[in-house]
């Protein structure tokens, strides 16, 4: 990840390759925010505006040469929309579109606005979100990415402040990790390397990794990722990962779908789009890092995050629609249908994780299609239980993420019945998200509970914008992260 400074110093003076200034887009035309550019240069791009594309909407980035009259080569401008510069979206989105937009500049100055430490939190993490690059396959060409950003803000001394861009290194730190797993090659990234993964990202962090194997999975009664696994050569692994406060304030455990290949098994999905389905661990990928992130910033809140992990494929040992299986805690599930097998190693993660009397517990997974088909590929969904959704709303809103509140009604329960088991893996095709959601809630007991759906946000096979990069995009860290702080 690229290194970020703040500093205190006039931006425009300072030598680097190329000066990031926002542009708000005002009814008197696109209005440059926060610094004053020599009054040659602001006459000529306020002249040429037009000509230049220039109009300070959202996502838009112009790059244009400085011709000397500051420290940097280029002057690169980067749309705010409308939006106050209170907006801390609006300025993560800025920073990232730019950032994203200069691939190849090592050295890089970031000049908006970032007077308070909310400001420059939001912009320290917008300019890293947006500066990843995947290149771990790529055997040619430049594998160049942006190195050193510099981060102009009037309050740099401050405590705050810094506090405040300390906490977004720490924060775009776990979402780039989170978009590497997501973006790894499932030849590669296989449940027990996965776990492997988890132990060397955890090392220094205080977090402890604990791994699961088949055997253990099997004496533990973990009916749900021992027959999901069944059917690749590469067994299931639960893991996990635990930071543990002296005296915390609060108990909160995380369990992440983490299905590092799904072909649908028996019920094998289409061949077109397949290859994304790399990214049906994101939920685990998220899990793994919000803990870790949580144990670097050192907060008083425990986290337990448990990353349900299978390869899920078709083969002569794979489980069979109609076979019965028993999760973890003894509930028999009939499965109708082996491509809805997320919610059977969740169901294993859940059982795992209430056993241990949490206050609250969240799941994250790719889930359903049926998430895309209601909220389209860049707001996910939350249900469960009424407070703990209205606390992930919060945070979602708080972190920058979309996420929409869902029902869980009562009429579809009885789609999950099953004629020779306590329930059926599917239910009816109408409202196939929220039944999804009702079939996690049976293993959940008592416990304080919301199920986020991922499925779009998780990964973004079409263009990129703002700080989201085409790939895996670490949706989900951020909102978990200010959930369990939330919980301080």
């Amino acid at each position: 990840m690229a290194e970020l400074t703040l500093t205190g110093k006039d931006p425009l003076s300072l030598q680097a390759d190329a000066l990031v200034v926002a542009v708000a887009s005002t009814d008197d035309g696109p209005q440059v925010l926060d610094v004053e550019l020599p009054a040659a240069l602001l006459a000529s791009l306020t002249s040429s505006a037009k000509v230049l594309g220039l109009s300070g909407a959202a996502d838009e980035v112009v790059r244009v040469p400085s011709l000397g009259a500051v420290g940097a080569p280029v002057l690169v401008l980067t749309g705010v929309g409308k939006a106050s510069t209170d907006d801390a979206e609006a300025l993560r989105r800025a920073a990232g579109a730019a950032l994203r937009s200069l691939a190849g500049a090592q050295h890089v100055v970031v000049a908006l606005p970032a007077a308070t430490p909310e400001q420059a939190a939001a912009v320290a993490e917008g300019a890293l979100l947006g500066a990843y690059t995947f290149t771990t396959y790529q055997t040619s060409g430049e594998k160049t990415s942006t190195a050193k950003i510099d981060l102009a803000s009037t309050s740099a001394r401050s405590k705050s402040t810094k506090e405040a861009v300390e906490r977004a290194v720490v924060v775009a730190d776990a979402v780039n990790a989170t978009r590497d797993l997501v973006n790894a090659a499932p030849n590669d990234l296989f449940p027990a390397a996965f776990a492997d993964a988890a132990k060397a990202a955890a090392k220094g962090t205080g977090a402890k990794v604990t791994v699961l194997d088949e055997k253990a999975l099997e004496a533990g009664g973990y009916g749900g990722l021992i027959n999901v696994g069944k059917g690749s050569a590469r067994g299931p692994r639960l893991v996990k990962v635990a930071y543990s406060p002296a005296r915390p304030a609060a108990r909160v455990a995380i369990v992440g779908k983490g299905i590092t290949f799904d072909s649908g098994g028996i019920s094998i999905k289409p061949a077109a789009g397949m290859e994304e389905m790399k990214s049906d661990m994101a939920g685990a990928a998220a899990v793994l890092h919000t803990v870790l992130a949580a144990a670097r910033l050192g907060g008083p809140v425990a986290v337990t995050g448990w990353l349900c992990l299978a390869e899920n494929m078709p083969s002569g040992t794979a489980q069979r629609p109609s076979d019965v299986i028993t999760i973890r805690g003894g509930k028999t599930v009939e499965v109708l249908n082996t491509d809805a097998e997320g919610r059977l190693v969740l169901a294993d993660g859940l059982v795992a994780a209430t056993e241990e009397k949490p206050d609250v517990v969240l799941d994250i997974a790719t889930l359903t299609g049926a998430q895309i088909v209601a909220l389209g590929n860049r707001v996910s969904a939350v249900m469960g239980s009424d407070d703990v959704r209205e606390e992930v709303l919060a945070g979602a809103r708080a972190a920058g993420e979309s996420f929409w509140p869902m029902p869980l009604p009562e009429d579809l329960r009885p789609g999950l019945d099953s004629k020779v088991a306590d329930l059926a893996n599917i239910g009816g095709r109408p409202g196939g998200m929220l039944s999804a959601g009702l079939f996690l809630k049976e293993f959940v007991g008592d416990t304080p509970w919301a199920h986020l759906d991922i499925a779009g946000p998780a990964f973004n096979a079409s263009s990129a914008h703002g700080y989201t990069p085409v790939g895996g995009t670490g949706h989900g860290v951020r909102t978990l992260l200010a959930v369990v702080e939330g919980r301080a």
